[in-house]
């Protein structure tokens, strides 16, 4: 049986390139009550380009301020080369989400 840790990081690891999910839908698909549990494996991400945590926001398209690789202005930088659109701030979640 994988860890709840093995479950997060292998569905982060399939999220595709110029697309976002949020901690909530990560916490629901693998059957995790809270989605903090998501942001704390995250947080300790053994392997950023493997495991593109960048990739993953809150639900209502805000990154996190508390992104473990740079901040959130690095964040926004990736997802933007990926091409992922903004408005006011937030990842425009209507044309990027997974």
């Amino acid at each position: 049986m994988r860890s709840n840790k093995e479950k997060i990081l292998n569905f982060v690891a399939k999220i595709p390139y110029g697309k976002v999910t949020t901690y909530g839908r990560i916490a629901k698909a693998i059957g995790l009550k809270s989605p903090r549990t998501v942001g704390k494996v995250l947080h300790h991400n053994p392997n950023p380009k493997r495991f593109p945590c960048h990739r993953v926001v809150f639900c209502d398209g805000k990154l996190s301020p508390s992104f473990a690789f740079g901040g959130i202005k690095e964040q926004m930088n990736l997802l933007k080369k990926e091409g992922i659109s903004f408005v006011f701030g937030k990842v425009d979640l209507n044309s990027s989400l997974m």
